[in-house]
């Protein structure tokens, strides 16, 4: 019989069984013993156990599911016992303990495709070896062994080994059909997408059916992060879209007509960074946390159906409409993207090198959205004398101005503070949802209530400072309901953009004639029909010719406020404009002429009435009220 101390030592090695019975050490004793010589185990730190081989590829397998660690331990324990197969029993006992082996070591943190080691970049090549290229300023290299910790996932295929094959970045241009801008912006977001701890702008390839964005989506996900599923579908839920993005470097999500506001938001953390926490199966209370930063790209017709903060981090590329006569088979491009892979990978490699030079000397004196990307853009453009910088600007702006056009609430705030004039207007979110005409039948996305007004006021708040329109929040109204009120102004620049062509407007030195809705203020007071020549006069050149004879030189010059169009040279006005009197030093407001008071916008109705010192209101809202 056994005593109790040998019987202990029987239930710490795993033997499970007496010693006098004569077996040797249960399977799962060794497939733990096994484990603890061939494998350094540890936990990530967002708390997945790993083991990688002592002298092998650099590369972390998880304990945890049937592949990884625990497939590997099977496959070792069958050779070495002449073919006899490990219970799964066994191997979920050896994996408990392994577990709590790699609890005790110090948390490491593996990679997935792409890392920064010390002073370099590394990129995971994905094949059995474990295989990398090294990049630095000095230029790349290939090394057997990773001198970073990767991890792998059933969605990655191994890239192909880069190869200066001529150039590679010529080769890229011939497989797409956008113009040169979009191409060069192309290039400049592939070489940052190896760049692995900043946030890259969500690539995004918009043009009709049969532009060929679901070719040119998979050839540039290619080159990034092969995947056997390279296009995706919308996933359906937070839980499926974070366990796609833990797996992969870079996705893309093909034919995206409409994003669920959820997907819209995760879509923006993955690109700043994101962390999803669920609960670990087979426990109460147990959880686990998948961390990720992506590089993200999709596929669009129509990006107005985007929400406005996604809207920001696109980088848009438009692709051409592709002649029936220049359409390619899918086999021929095929073949030309395999041949050109290696060469491509190579340029991008070289570009890249040559960007990490001269990154530490690029400083940017403004820092758009984005503003760690925008360097790298500047980076490039020091680098190959290209202008992507501004063309990513000029996408941006034009991708935020799309998504406003596809909100009406957002079209009409816009069209309120374009009719207010250079002093913008003050109001509270209650007369803002007053001031707005609403449609008969409401959008889903039109807010109900004061309270939801302000707060989609302050979600557009960014994208309407896009496209030349501040939104400022931060005074409050007058004892005691201290309302917060919102001076919505357009910027000098819009203002000049939205001023009717027939009406030329100054917004520095027109001081008479500033524009409201479209008509210069002139004479607010009078209806459109009779507020002189500062409106347009070109209709009533249309209808009265000055004289059959010819007019002299001195004829063809004109004065702004007296017509307003250089066809007034040659016609006759309606009528003659009556000279603007002043005010004169000490005459009171209320005793000067009706067209000599000064006008400025009403701080509640925006239009440029009469307003009394001292007051923000017209005398038309002062008398309502």
């Amino acid at each position: 019989m056994t005593n109790s101390k040998d019987l202990a030592r029987e239930i710490v090695e795993g033997t499970g069984t007496e010693v006098e019975k004569g077996r040797g050490p249960s399977q799962a004793s060794q497939i733990t013993a096994l484990a603890r010589e061939r494998y350094e185990l540890f936990m990530s730190e967002d708390g997945r156990p790993y083991g990688v081989k002592v002298d092998g590829a650099n590369i972390a397998l998880p304990l945890r599911g049937k592949a990884g660690l625990r497939s590997q331990l099977a496959r070792i324990y069958t050779d070495a016992h002449d073919g006899s197969v490990p219970a799964q029993s066994a191997l979920t006992d050896a994996m408990v303990v392994l577990e709590g082996v790699a609890q005790a070591a110090d948390p490491r943190q593996p990679h997935v495709r792409v890392a920064r080691g010390d002073g370099v970049l590394v990129v995971d090549l994905g094949d059995a070896d474990g295989q990398c290229i090294v990049i630095g300023p000095d230029g790349w290299r290939r090394e057997q062994r990773s001198p970073v910790l990767f991890r792998r996932s059933g969605a990655m295929k191994p890239l192909p080994l880069p190869l200066r094959d001529g150039d590679g970045l010529a080769k890229l241009r011939a497989l797409l059909n956008t113009d040169e801008d979009g191409f060069r912006l192309l290039v400049a977001w592939l070489v940052a997408a190896f760049i692995p701890d900043l946030p890259h702008p969500v690539l995004t390839f918009r043009g009709e059916q049969g532009t060929g964005k679901s070719y040119s989506a998979k050839m540039v996900i290619g080159l990034v992060d092969p995947s056997g599923a390279p296009k995706r579908t919308a996933p359906r839920d937070i839980k499926s879209w974070a366990t796609q993005a833990f797996n992969s470097w870079a996705l893309c999500l093909d034919n995206v007509s409409i994003i669920p506001d959820w997907l819209s938001d995760a879509l923006c953390r993955a690109v700043t960074g994101d962390g999803i926490v669920d609960r670990a199966l087979y426990t109460d209370d147990d959880v686990v946390v998948l961390e990720f930063r992506r590089v993200l790209a999709m596929t669009t017709i129509d990006a107005g159906a985007l929400a406005g903060d996604l809207a920001e981090r696109l980088l848009t590329i438009e692709l051409h409409t592709i002649p029936d006569r220049a359409r390619r088979e899918e086999a021929e491009l095929d073949a030309a993207y395999s041949d050109a892979h290696a060469g491509i990978l190579a340029s991008l490699f070289d570009l890249l090198a040559d960007v990490l030079r001269v990154l530490p000397d690029v400083q940017l004196t403004e820092r758009p959205r984005m503003a760690d990307f925008a360097r790298v853009l500047a980076a490039v453009d020091k680098v190959k004398g290209w202008d992507t910088l501004e063309s990513y600007k000029a996408t941006a702006r034009d991708a935020v101005a799309d998504v406003l056009d596809g909100e009406p609430f957002a079209q009409a705030v816009v069209a309120l503070v374009d009719r207010a004039g250079p002093g913008g207007i003050v109001l509270t979110a209650s007369e803002l949802l007053e001031r707005v005409p609403a449609p008969d039948r409401l959008p889903k996305k039109w807010p109900k209530d004061p309270t939801r007004a302000g707060g989609q006021l302050k979600r557009l708040a960014p994208a309407l400072r896009t496209i030349g329109i501040d939104v400022d929040d931060s005074k409050r109204g007058p004892k005691p309901k201290k309302q917060r009120l919102y001076h919505l102004t357009a910027s000098a620049d819009r203002r000049c953009e939205t001023a009717s062509p027939a009406s030329p407007y100054d917004p520095e030195t027109d001081s008479d004639q500033q524009e409201e809705g479209g008509r210069y203020r002139g004479d607010a007071s009078g209806p459109p029909a009779t507020r002189g020549d500062a409106g347009n006069a070109r209709g009533d050149a249309a209808l009265f010719v000055a004289s059959p004879q010819d007019t002299g030189p001195d004829q063809h010059g004109y004065s702004r406020g007296d017509a307003g169009d250089a066809g007034d040279a040659e016609m006759h006005p309606l009528s003659v404009p009556a000279p603007r009197t002043h005010r004169t030093p000490g005459q009171d407001a209320e005793d000067a002429p009706q067209d000599a008071r000064p006008t400025t916008p009403c701080a509640r109705c925006s239009r440029a009435q009469w307003n009394a010192e001292g007051s923000p209101l017209c005398l038309d809202c002062r008398t309502a009220a």
